[in-house]
């Protein structure tokens, strides 16, 4: 052990770590097999990848060699276009992820409350602790749903508490939030960041060749301690880029300014973004094919006698697993180079999340399913 080991912050030194999702080249080693031949469920990627004018921006990118726009202002003001928020209320970086630690850097203080409504992204306790703050949970209910009073009575307890997260469509469930509970949230004396990765894939809630989602991005022009985060990870194919963005109030926005890394969006992301948001019909072709895809895939789903299937608006459908051991279950589809989020956190005992794929990814997942039942009833 070294001597300087002392000079580590001790709560950085006894937190746990993010556990992450390994990339395409580990996995294909660790499995021994072709990435041509892995089908990646388990991380909630857009299986179509980027839109064909994000590769063509790609492929002629130029100044690589020079520092990117620190304000993104040409992103920004195709992002005011898309979202009807006016650019100088939005702010862009290195995915969601770096802006959720930019909110918290700004507003919390050593030992400051953050209340997390778990099962939920784990990027938000990971982050409160980062940032010395001190998660205050309030699970949600069996069916996923918020507990709004014991969030309320929480605050009670804990009257300092400064912010509150809240996925919609949740991760890993899928589950949206009503507008009703979403106001008696902001009527509540703290910041709610409402993490909107996913909304793109809501269905039934778009009007025919508008091809913006059923965002609540707009609210932060009415409620002045909202803030809505989106990213281009999921509906564009954009994960491995990492170009995220949101919109915050006037009264944070500033400060949030001062404490971003000043080239956060590097020139590749912020070309590919734009270029994705002049093709969002091709995008919304895919994202139609992915809901039809997820509709039908939590109906086969429900067929299998050892799968229980929560309903979805996300691009992912989260089973709990009956009868028999989820991980032995996650690790024999590895095995056929098809890839699932396993979990065993409170809430999710026992619990496989399976990202939509395309139709044929989705029928190769289903058929070594409906083998293994096959087999259960030999």
């Amino acid at each position: 052990m070294s001597e300087y080991q002392q000079l580590l912050r001790s709560d950085i030194r006894a937190m746990d770590p993010y556990t992450p999702i390994l990339p395409f080249e580990i996995l294909s080693r660790q499995l021994n097999r072709d990435p041509a031949d892995i089908i990646k469920l388990d991380a909630n990627e857009n299986p179509y990848g980027p839109a064909p004018k994000s590769r063509q921006a790609l492929a002629e990118l130029t100044f690589t060699h020079i520092y990117p726009d620190p304000e993104t202002r040409l992103l920004r003001a195709a992002l005011e276009d898309f979202t009807g928020v006016p650019a100088d209320r939005l702010l862009t970086g290195a995915g969601a992820d770096e802006l959720i630690d930019l909110v918290l850097r700004a507003l919390l203080s050593p030992g400051d409350v953050v209340l997390n409504c778990p099962p939920s992204f784990g990027m938000y306790p990971f982050s409160t602790a980062v940032n010395m703050g001190k998660v205050v949970s309030i699970p949600r209910r069996p069916d996923f749903r918020l507990d709004i009073a014991g969030i309320a009575a929480t605050i009670q307890e804990h009257p300092a508490a400064k912010v509150l997260f809240v996925c919609s469509p949740n991760n890993p469930d899928g589950s949206l939030i009503a507008d009703a509970d979403l106001e008696r949230l902001l009527a509540l004396p703290l910041v709610v960041v409402l993490d909107e990765a996913y909304v793109e894939f809501v269905s039934g809630l778009r009007v025919e060749n508008d091809y913006r989602p059923a965002s609540r991005i707009h609210w932060t022009q009415e409620f002045d301690n909202l803030v809505v985060l989106r990213t281009f990870s999921k509906w564009a194919g954009l994960a491995g880029l990492r170009v995220g963005y949101g919109a915050f109030p006037t009264w944070l926005l500033p400060h949030l300014w001062k404490i971003k890394q000043p080239y956060n969006v590097n020139v590749a992301a912020e070309k590919a973004a734009r270029a994705a948001l002049a093709d969002r019909p091709w995008l919304q072709d895919k994202l139609e094919r992915l809901i039809a895809a997820r509709h039908n895939l939590q109906q086969e789903l429900a067929t299998i006698a050892y799968l229980e299937p929560f309903p979805s608006q996300a691009n992912f459908v989260l089973c709990r697993v009956t009868g028999r051991d989820a991980l032995a279950l996650k690790n024999r589809l590895a095995a056929e180079g098809i890839l699932v989020r396993y979990f065993a956190k409170p809430g999710l005992e026992n619990c496989l999340r399976i990202s939509t794929g395309r139709p044929e990814d989705n029928d190769r997942l289903l058929a070594v399913l409906k083998q293994l039942e096959k087999s259960d009833e030999a």
